[in-house]
């Protein structure tokens, strides 16, 4: 799945970086914190490698 804001993807980013263990995972902040336990490499893969240049900032609460 697409990520649906900017911040959304960077955090996803974040989330994929401690997965793989790059970063470790008590660094992780709010979402990406979250995103790490509850989501696969996979997952965060997709959500990661979106393009950011269409997307907005924050996504609408809809």
């Amino acid at each position: 799945m697409p990520a649906k804001s900017k911040k959304q993807q960077m955090a996803a980013g974040a989330a994929l970086s401690a997965k793989r263990g790059d970063k470790k995972k008590s660094e992780l902040k709010g979402a990406s914190r979250s995103m790490v336990e509850s989501m696969s490499e996979k997952e965060l893969e997709k959500m990661a490698h979106t393009d950011r240049k269409k997307l907005p900032e924050k996504a609408s609460k809809d």
